[in-house]
Protein backbone atom coordinates (compact mmCIF):
# COMPACT_ATOMS: atom_id res chain seq x y z
CA UNK A 1 0.00 0.00 0.00
CA UNK A 2 1.56 3.29 -1.12
CA UNK A 3 1.59 6.43 1.00
CA UNK A 4 1.02 9.76 -0.75
CA UNK A 5 1.67 13.26 0.63
CA UNK A 6 -0.18 16.08 -1.15
CA UNK A 7 0.59 19.68 -0.22
CA UNK A 8 -2.24 22.18 -0.45
CA UNK A 9 -4.86 19.44 -0.33
CA UNK A 10 -7.67 20.86 1.80
CA UNK A 11 -9.76 21.88 -1.24
CA UNK A 12 -9.86 22.02 -5.02
CA UNK A 13 -7.63 19.79 -7.10
CA UNK A 14 -5.48 18.78 -4.12
CA UNK A 15 -8.49 17.39 -2.26
CA UNK A 16 -9.71 15.74 -5.46
CA UNK A 17 -6.34 14.00 -5.87
CA UNK A 18 -6.45 12.86 -2.26
CA UNK A 19 -9.86 11.26 -2.72
CA UNK A 20 -8.79 9.46 -5.89
CA UNK A 21 -5.62 8.10 -4.29
CA UNK A 22 -7.67 6.86 -1.33
CA UNK A 23 -10.12 5.17 -3.70
CA UNK A 24 -7.11 3.41 -5.25
CA UNK A 25 -6.19 1.97 -1.86
CA UNK A 26 -3.38 4.37 -0.95
CA UNK A 27 -2.68 6.08 2.37
CA UNK A 28 -2.87 9.87 2.05
CA UNK A 29 -1.47 12.72 4.11
CA UNK A 30 -3.35 15.98 3.63
CA UNK A 31 -1.73 19.37 4.15
CA UNK A 32 -2.99 22.90 4.64
CA UNK A 33 -1.98 26.07 6.44
CA UNK A 34 -5.03 26.28 8.75
CA UNK A 35 -6.41 23.68 11.11
CA UNK A 36 -10.02 24.63 10.30
CA UNK A 37 -9.65 23.92 6.59
CA UNK A 38 -7.74 20.72 7.34
CA UNK A 39 -10.52 19.56 9.65
CA UNK A 40 -13.13 20.20 6.92
CA UNK A 41 -11.09 18.21 4.41
CA UNK A 42 -10.61 15.34 6.86
CA UNK A 43 -14.35 15.28 7.50
CA UNK A 44 -14.97 15.19 3.74
CA UNK A 45 -12.87 12.01 3.60
CA UNK A 46 -14.11 10.43 6.83
CA UNK A 47 -15.04 7.18 5.05
CA UNK A 48 -11.28 6.63 4.62
CA UNK A 49 -10.39 7.70 8.18
CA UNK A 50 -8.07 4.75 8.78
CA UNK A 51 -5.92 5.69 5.77
CA UNK A 52 -5.86 9.49 5.88
CA UNK A 53 -3.96 11.92 8.11
CA UNK A 54 -3.60 15.69 8.13
CA UNK A 55 -0.71 18.01 8.96
CA UNK A 56 -0.80 21.80 9.24
CA UNK A 57 2.31 23.19 7.56
CA UNK A 58 3.37 26.18 5.46
CA UNK A 59 5.27 24.81 2.47
CA UNK A 60 7.20 28.07 2.03
CA UNK A 61 9.01 27.10 5.26
CA UNK A 62 11.66 24.39 4.98
CA UNK A 63 11.21 23.53 8.66
CA UNK A 64 7.48 23.01 8.12
CA UNK A 65 8.09 20.76 5.11
CA UNK A 66 10.59 18.74 7.17
CA UNK A 67 7.95 18.35 9.87
CA UNK A 68 5.32 17.36 7.30
CA UNK A 69 7.58 14.57 6.04
CA UNK A 70 8.37 13.36 9.56
CA UNK A 71 4.68 13.29 10.51
CA UNK A 72 3.84 11.32 7.36
CA UNK A 73 6.53 8.78 8.20
CA UNK A 74 5.37 8.57 11.79
CA UNK A 75 1.80 7.89 10.71
CA UNK A 76 2.40 5.54 7.77
CA UNK A 77 6.06 4.52 8.09
CA UNK A 78 7.21 5.33 4.53
CA UNK A 79 6.45 8.07 1.98
CA UNK A 80 6.25 6.68 -1.55
CA UNK A 81 4.78 9.60 -3.51
CA UNK A 82 5.01 13.33 -2.79
CA UNK A 83 2.94 15.84 -4.79
CA UNK A 84 3.64 19.56 -4.56
CA UNK A 85 0.22 21.00 -5.26
CA UNK A 86 0.17 23.98 -2.86
CA UNK A 87 0.01 27.30 -4.64
CA UNK A 88 -1.45 30.79 -4.54
CA UNK A 89 -3.15 32.57 -7.41
CA UNK A 90 -3.19 36.29 -8.02
CA UNK A 91 -6.04 38.75 -8.44
CA UNK A 92 -6.62 39.31 -12.20
CA UNK A 93 -4.95 42.73 -12.29
CA UNK A 94 -1.74 44.19 -13.69
CA UNK A 95 1.19 43.28 -11.50
CA UNK A 96 1.84 46.84 -10.33
CA UNK A 97 -1.70 46.97 -8.95
CA UNK A 98 -1.18 44.09 -6.51
CA UNK A 99 -1.29 44.87 -2.81
CA UNK A 100 2.03 45.40 -1.06
CA UNK A 101 3.42 42.14 0.28
CA UNK A 102 1.29 39.91 -1.96
CA UNK A 103 3.97 39.37 -4.65
CA UNK A 104 6.41 38.16 -2.00
CA UNK A 105 3.87 35.75 -0.52
CA UNK A 106 2.85 34.31 -3.91
CA UNK A 107 6.47 33.87 -4.97
CA UNK A 108 7.38 32.31 -1.61
CA UNK A 109 4.64 29.68 -1.74
CA UNK A 110 4.70 28.94 -5.47
CA UNK A 111 8.47 28.84 -5.88
CA UNK A 112 10.07 28.07 -2.52
CA UNK A 113 7.22 25.69 -1.68
CA UNK A 114 8.24 23.65 -4.72
CA UNK A 115 11.94 23.93 -3.90
CA UNK A 116 11.50 22.76 -0.30
CA UNK A 117 8.85 20.24 -1.34
CA UNK A 118 11.29 18.65 -3.79
CA UNK A 119 14.55 18.77 -1.84
CA UNK A 120 13.19 17.54 1.51
CA UNK A 121 11.53 14.33 0.25
CA UNK A 122 14.32 13.72 -2.28
CA UNK A 123 16.98 13.55 0.41
CA UNK A 124 15.11 10.77 2.17
CA UNK A 125 13.91 8.93 -0.92
CA UNK A 126 17.33 8.96 -2.57
CA UNK A 127 18.84 7.43 0.57
CA UNK A 128 16.70 4.33 -0.01
CA UNK A 129 16.85 4.57 -3.82
CA UNK A 130 13.13 4.88 -4.56
CA UNK A 131 10.20 7.27 -4.49
CA UNK A 132 8.29 9.71 -6.68
CA UNK A 133 7.99 13.51 -6.50
CA UNK A 134 5.60 15.40 -8.77
CA UNK A 135 5.34 19.17 -9.14
CA UNK A 136 2.23 20.90 -10.46
CA UNK A 137 2.48 23.00 -13.61
CA UNK A 138 0.09 25.79 -14.57
CA UNK A 139 -0.26 28.94 -16.62
CA UNK A 140 3.21 30.21 -17.45
CA UNK A 141 4.86 26.78 -17.54
CA UNK A 142 4.88 26.87 -21.33
CA UNK A 143 5.80 30.56 -21.59
CA UNK A 144 2.31 31.77 -22.47
CA UNK A 145 1.23 35.26 -21.42
CA UNK A 146 -2.17 36.39 -20.15
CA UNK A 147 -2.73 39.90 -18.80
CA UNK A 148 -3.46 39.82 -15.09
CA UNK A 149 -1.54 36.58 -14.59
CA UNK A 150 2.05 37.78 -14.89
CA UNK A 151 3.20 37.09 -11.34
CA UNK A 152 1.48 33.71 -11.10
CA UNK A 153 2.79 32.76 -14.54
CA UNK A 154 6.31 33.74 -13.54
CA UNK A 155 6.19 31.44 -10.52
CA UNK A 156 4.95 28.50 -12.60
CA UNK A 157 7.63 29.11 -15.23
CA UNK A 158 10.27 29.06 -12.50
CA UNK A 159 8.82 25.93 -10.90
CA UNK A 160 8.79 24.09 -14.22
CA UNK A 161 12.41 24.99 -14.97
CA UNK A 162 13.44 23.92 -11.46
CA UNK A 163 11.66 20.58 -11.81
CA UNK A 164 13.25 19.81 -15.18
CA UNK A 165 16.70 20.80 -13.92
CA UNK A 166 16.27 18.84 -10.68
CA UNK A 167 15.24 15.74 -12.61
CA UNK A 168 18.41 16.06 -14.68
CA UNK A 169 20.59 16.40 -11.59
CA UNK A 170 18.79 13.51 -9.87
CA UNK A 171 19.24 11.02 -12.70
CA UNK A 172 20.48 7.67 -11.42
CA UNK A 173 19.14 8.28 -7.91
CA UNK A 174 16.18 5.92 -8.30
CA UNK A 175 13.79 8.78 -7.49
CA UNK A 176 11.26 9.86 -10.12
CA UNK A 177 10.95 13.65 -10.52
CA UNK A 178 7.86 14.38 -12.60
CA UNK A 179 5.43 17.11 -13.62
CA UNK A 180 1.64 17.23 -13.62
CA UNK A 181 -0.16 19.52 -16.07
CA UNK A 182 -3.85 19.67 -15.15
CA UNK A 183 -4.88 22.35 -17.62
CA UNK A 184 -7.78 24.56 -16.57
CA UNK A 185 -9.66 23.18 -13.58
CA UNK A 186 -12.82 24.68 -12.09
CA UNK A 187 -11.55 25.50 -8.60
CA UNK A 188 -11.58 28.55 -6.34
CA UNK A 189 -8.26 29.56 -7.91
CA UNK A 190 -9.86 29.75 -11.36
CA UNK A 191 -13.05 31.38 -10.11
CA UNK A 192 -11.04 34.18 -8.52
CA UNK A 193 -10.02 35.33 -12.01
CA UNK A 194 -13.68 36.14 -12.77
CA UNK A 195 -14.19 39.29 -10.76
CA UNK A 196 -17.30 40.75 -12.36
CA UNK A 197 -19.23 41.42 -15.53
CA UNK A 198 -16.46 43.36 -17.24
CA UNK A 199 -15.38 42.42 -20.80
CA UNK A 200 -12.19 40.73 -19.60
CA UNK A 201 -14.10 38.44 -17.22
CA UNK A 202 -16.60 37.62 -19.96
CA UNK A 203 -13.73 36.72 -22.27
CA UNK A 204 -12.18 34.48 -19.63
CA UNK A 205 -15.53 32.80 -18.94
CA UNK A 206 -15.87 31.95 -22.64
CA UNK A 207 -12.39 30.41 -22.71
CA UNK A 208 -13.02 28.43 -19.54
CA UNK A 209 -16.25 27.01 -20.97
CA UNK A 210 -14.23 25.74 -23.91
CA UNK A 211 -11.20 24.39 -22.07
CA UNK A 212 -11.83 23.97 -18.33
CA UNK A 213 -12.77 20.71 -16.62
CA UNK A 214 -14.03 19.69 -13.21
CA UNK A 215 -11.87 18.41 -10.38
CA UNK A 216 -13.22 14.85 -10.49
CA UNK A 217 -12.37 14.45 -14.17
CA UNK A 218 -8.84 15.83 -13.96
CA UNK A 219 -7.90 14.22 -10.65
CA UNK A 220 -8.91 10.75 -11.88
CA UNK A 221 -6.68 11.13 -14.93
CA UNK A 222 -3.69 12.47 -13.00
CA UNK A 223 -3.84 9.82 -10.28
CA UNK A 224 -3.96 7.02 -12.84
CA UNK A 225 -1.00 8.65 -14.57
CA UNK A 226 1.05 8.92 -11.39
CA UNK A 227 0.41 5.32 -10.34
CA UNK A 228 1.39 4.01 -13.78
CA UNK A 229 4.23 6.47 -14.48
CA UNK A 230 7.44 5.16 -16.00
CA UNK A 231 10.79 6.78 -16.65
CA UNK A 232 12.79 9.12 -14.44
CA UNK A 233 11.09 12.40 -15.46
CA UNK A 234 7.49 11.77 -16.59
CA UNK A 235 5.14 14.60 -17.54
CA UNK A 236 1.45 13.78 -17.20
CA UNK A 237 -0.69 16.15 -19.27
CA UNK A 238 -4.48 16.30 -19.16
CA UNK A 239 -5.22 19.18 -21.54
CA UNK A 240 -3.07 18.19 -24.49
CA UNK A 241 -2.68 20.32 -27.62
CA UNK A 242 -4.84 17.94 -29.62
CA UNK A 243 -7.57 18.16 -26.98
CA UNK A 244 -7.39 21.96 -27.03
CA UNK A 245 -7.65 22.02 -30.82
CA UNK A 246 -10.63 19.65 -30.80
CA UNK A 247 -12.47 21.76 -28.25
CA UNK A 248 -11.78 24.98 -30.11
CA UNK A 249 -13.03 23.48 -33.38
CA UNK A 250 -16.18 21.97 -31.86
CA UNK A 251 -16.91 24.61 -29.23
CA UNK A 252 -19.67 26.25 -31.26
CA UNK A 253 -21.63 23.01 -31.39
CA UNK A 254 -20.92 21.51 -27.98
CA UNK A 255 -22.02 24.50 -25.84
CA UNK A 256 -20.24 23.47 -22.65
CA UNK A 257 -21.14 25.31 -19.44
CA UNK A 258 -18.73 24.23 -16.73
CA UNK A 259 -20.02 26.86 -14.31
CA UNK A 260 -23.61 25.65 -14.37
CA UNK A 261 -22.45 22.11 -13.61
CA UNK A 262 -20.21 23.35 -10.80
CA UNK A 263 -23.10 25.21 -9.22
CA UNK A 264 -25.23 22.05 -9.35
CA UNK A 265 -22.51 20.14 -7.47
Amino acid sequence: MKTVVITGSTRGLGLGLAKRFLEKGCNVVLNGTRQESLDRAMNNLREFSDRVAGVVADTSSEADVERLYREAERRFSCVDIWINNAGLGQPPVKVWMLESGLPERIASVNIMGVVHGTIVPFRRMSARGSGMIFNMEGHGSDGGIIDGMSLYGMTKSAATYFTKAFAHEARGSGVVIGRLQPGMVVTDLLMETLDGNDPESAKRRKIYNLLADHVDTVSAFLVDGVLSATGSAPRIVWLTRSKVLFRLLTGTFRKRDVFRKEAAC
